[in-house]
């Protein structure tokens, strides 16, 4: 017997139900991206490996999926290149091609290869699947959507403002209640000068930014293992446990970072944004754990938490100075967002957020009795069709149990027949599948009556 077709682990497939359900998310989020005057653009699924690797620090560039040369990729690879087990070594001779680990990299080298044609500041969005090697588990997959949006080419704080904005009334639609947790890498900086480590900024940052996950002694014992010492593991502690309005928190760092110029920096970014954000629906917190394991953002970062269901966070970002140096443009600044559209689609799921039009395709299903009674339906749902009525006449004229299990199975609102009788009236009968109630409708009319 053949083995049944599987598919690999951390990707899902979906349906039509979960596909509409899916573009629900993608269409809510592309309006309020286009009502803040953002662009849509789209980069390959593969980039060069040269592009990709160094760009999310050691433990993302170990989360790539390296593509394998065409053709006969072990061309002028030694037996003892083989036999020795040097995986990453053989990797950058095998492989020059990796699928892309995010949106921003990739917009990145977009920007660069593209300068000559954008106006900036180049407002752009992008809504793509990506790949990560990680290991999957609930709310984590192999292959996702991210739904970015960036601002390139300003260094106004405006821009964090605007995006934050945005995280507000996409959740405000979708009716989730979540908490935006926003801090500031200048700040994690200052922090790393106060308690002795400035060198250790990416450890810190990369163990604290594990709290949520692993919990506060398994962070400790992270920065002991990364030669963080114990009395500056003792100072940072106070800082990690730190409580209180966003206000206090501010008044607190101030005074613990007096002697950090790049430490002071941050808490007046962050005050800004949280300034122009009073008015915010969404609840806004300061929190000094959130680290944004990737390397290169430096200033204001962003996490967003579902409040009523338990899942990592749905949605990121942050302020990145130095990305487009990388491909040999220096001194381009930018901010972006990415909406993690799987764990929307699952909080989404859990919470039974979907507007019931979202869940149904066919409205009314046109029962078919035969060649006469169809001829007799074909300009009806034409007509229909015009008026954005979703419809469907069941292609072959099988017994009416049957097709009426068919508009069941499906969903479908209302079924549509057109007999003897209702082709001799000129009408044609509705049925609403909810209720059970039949009634005559002229054509004209069966679209308020399915509306109503």
């Amino acid at each position: 017997m053949a083995q049944k077709p599987s598919i690999p682990k951390g990707t899902r497939d979906f349906g039509p139900q979960e596909m509409s359900r899916r573009n629900y998310i993608f269409n809510t989020i592309r309006e309020v991206y286009s009502l803040y005057g953002f662009e849509q653009i789209e980069t390959p699924a593969m980039e060069n490996l040269s592009t990709l690797m160094g760009k999310y620090g050691e433990e993302g560039d170990k989360l790539l999926f390296k593509i394998l040369n065409s053709g006969d990729f072990l061309r002028g690879i030694s037996s003892e290149d083989l036999a020795s087990g040097a995986t990453g070594h053989l990797a950058a001779q095998l492989c020059e091609k990796g699928l892309r680990y995010d949106l921003t990299v990739p917009f990145a080298r977009y920007v660069v290869q593209h300068r000559e044609e954008l106006a900036l500041p180049f407002r752009r969005y992008q809504i793509q699947p990506v790949w990560r090697a990680d290991r999957p588990q609930k709310g984590r997959y192999r292959e996702f959507y991210q739904c970015d949006a960036d601002v390139v080419g300003s260094d106004s704080l405006l821009c964090e403002v605007e995006l934050m904005q945005i995280v507000d009334e996409v959740f405000r639609r979708f009716g989730i209640r979540v908490c935006i947790k926003i801090n500031n890498r200048k700040i994690l900086s200052g922090i790393a000068e106060m308690i002795g480590e400035a060198d250790k900024i990416v450890d810190i940052t990369v163990a604290i930014d594990k709290l949520d996950k692993i919990g506060l002694d398994a962070v400790n014992e992270e920065l002991r293992e990364d030669g963080i010492s114990e009395e500056a593991i003792q100072k940072l502690q106070p800082i990690i446990k730190l409580s209180g309005s966003n206000a206090e928190k501010i008044q607190t760092m101030r005074e613990a970072l007096a002697g950090s110029e790049v430490g002071q920096k941050g808490i007046d970014e962050v005050e800004y944004v949280l300034s122009k954000l009073s008015n915010l629906h969404s609840k806004l917190e300061l929190d000094l754990t959130l680290a944004r394991g990737l390397n290169y953002y430096t200033g204001c970062i962003f996490e967003v938490k579902a409040l009523d269901v338990e899942i990592g966070s749905i949605t990121g970002g942050g302020r990145y100075d130095n990305l487009t140096g990388i491909f040999g443009m220096p001194g381009l600044s930018g901010v972006g967002i990415s909406f993690g559209a799987d764990r929307i689609y699952d909080v989404l799921n859990q919470l039974n957020l979907y507007p019931e039009a979202v869940t149904t395709a066919t409205q009314v299903l046109f029962i078919n009795f035969g060649e006469k009674e169809t001829d007799y339906s074909l300009p009806i749902i034409s007509q229909l069709r015009g008026q954005g009525i979703r419809c469907e006449i069941y292609p072959d004229a099988s017994k009416m149990k049957k097709q009426m299990q068919y508009a069941n199975q499906k969903g479908i609102p209302f079924v549509a027949m057109t007999g003897e009788t209702e082709m001799q009236a000129g009408k044609v009968m509705l049925k609403n599948m909810t209720s059970g109630e039949q009634k005559l409708v002229a054509p004209e009319d069966i679209a308020a009556s399915i509306n109503s």
